[in-house]
């Protein structure tokens, strides 16, 4: 088995948008001497006068484990077959090489990289890019986009795809407030026919349409129109249920709370209860690395986390509306950071489903302001396994005294 993963050699071609393109002598003879060719559908046009007449092309197309598995039949008929790939730019930047490497790790790779589209855009404004912030939207989430907007980067390279398109990305960066852009779109870079590079607002971005493939840099031109970078949103700034303002964690407990979770080391956080959202928005904000998932058993819950999230620039939360205890958690990311917000007098119920999904090593956090409270945390958490910690009793004001509750699941 060890040789055979050895035996199974790779070819990888860089190469831009150019119809009639121009390789070096050296990757010409590696064409020339081919039998076995895989590119996306773009790429077959391209390159297809080059090919040899009896070359066998393999489809680059999802799901991609169709593909590997035509790779693997060509590897298991000849030991000494070596396939020939295209693509774009440069396949080690975000580009197929690195699946190669995923799926095949011991496969010998030999690389000719050409520059990737985010360089090229960068030369056709002759504008520096050492400190672009890179985010692929190539199949993947908003995840990465979002946590660059919350960090105020100044300047955010992103890679394209026919969902996640320039109007696309300048709607959402309006609809969180994050005007203080301005956006530099290429399409068909390398191509001399149809290569078009704009300088766009925001506005006018949405108004747009682009043609595949393109790429785009946002430039903060405006910093003044950046988000305010709060170090605890203040509790009058949100929008509350039904006008309820004491219904919301304070900001100095809602900072001790997520100092507790030690969210700079977490990477999946559960927010069960969040009523105006405050928990999870800050947690966002503060921590933008964090994928957030927040539940609430109140229906309005999800225009009030909707709206606030907007108001303070926290894209990407996820709402999940209903009954926690019976809610499907299966296809949720699971969490390593819970705050229970709200339990309605089920907090031992819920202690045994947190245990469920929480993953080992994970932090539990829960604000009690009553003894009964107190007692039925300690005593369901000690019931399910976790290590209970030192609380931390704090007083606010004129309001009730609250225990900052701390356990974690070995």
């Amino acid at each position: 088995m060890e040789n055979q993963r050895m035996s199974r050699h790779f070819i990888v071609i860089g190469m831009d948008d150019n119809r009639t393109p121009f390789f070096p002598p050296e990757v010409m003879e590696h064409i020339r001497a081919g039998k076995v060719f895989s590119g996306g559908v773009r790429h077959r046009e391209i390159v297809r006068e080059l090919l040899p007449a009896d070359a066998r092309w393999i489809a680059i197309t999802v799901p991609i484990d169709n593909v590997f598995a035509q790779y693997e039949e060509v590897f298991a008929a000849d030991d000494d077959a070596t396939i020939v790939v295209f693509a774009s730019g440069d396949p080690l930047f975000f580009g197929f090489a690195n699946t190669i490497r995923r799926k095949l790790p011991d496969a010998a790779l030999r690389l000719y990289p050409y520059f990737n589209s985010l360089q090229l855009l960068a030369h056709r404004l002759a504008m520096p890019y050492d400190d672009m912030r890179t985010v692929s939207l190539t199949g993947r989430p908003w995840q990465e986009l979002d946590r660059a907007l919350m960090e105020q980067a100044g300047k955010i390279g992103i890679l394209t795809d026919r969902e996640h398109t320039p109007a696309a990305i300048a709607a959402r960066m309006m609809e969180y407030g994050y005007t203080g852009y301005t956006l530099y779109v290429g399409e068909h870079l390398g191509n001399p026919d149809k290569e078009r590079v704009r300088r766009l607002t925001l506005e006018e971005a949405v108004q747009k349409t682009f043609e595949h493939p393109n790429n785009l840099m946002a430039v903060l031109t405006q910093p003044a129109c950046g988000r305010h970078h709060y170090w605890g949103i203040p509790d009058e700034a949100f929008a509350h249920l039904d006008g309820r303002a004491r219904m919301i964690t304070k900001a100095p407990i809602r900072l001790l709370s997520l100092q507790t979770l030690e969210l700079n080391r977490r990477k999946v956080f559960w927010d069960i209860g969040f009523c105006t959202g405050s928990v999870s928005i800050e947690a966002r904000l503060q921590f933008p690395h964090l994928t957030v998932v927040a539940f609430e058993v109140r229906p309005q819950g999800r225009e009030l986390m909707e709206t606030n999230a907007r108001r303070f620039g926290a894209p990407g939360i996820t709402a999940v509306i209903g009954d926690f205890l019976t809610a499907d958690l299966r296809q949720l990311p699971r969490p390593d950071a819970v705050f229970i917000g709200g339990h309605g007098g089920r907090l031992k119920e819920m202690l045994h489903r947190v245990k469920e999904v929480l993953q080992p090593g994970g932090c539990l956090v829960f604000n009690s302001v009553t003894a009964e409270s107190r007692e039925a945390f300690a005593t369901g958490a000690t019931e399910e396994g976790f290590c209970l910690h030192p609380t931390l009793h704090i007083a606010l004001n004129d309001y009730n005294p609250i225990d900052i509750m701390k356990a974690t699941l070995s």
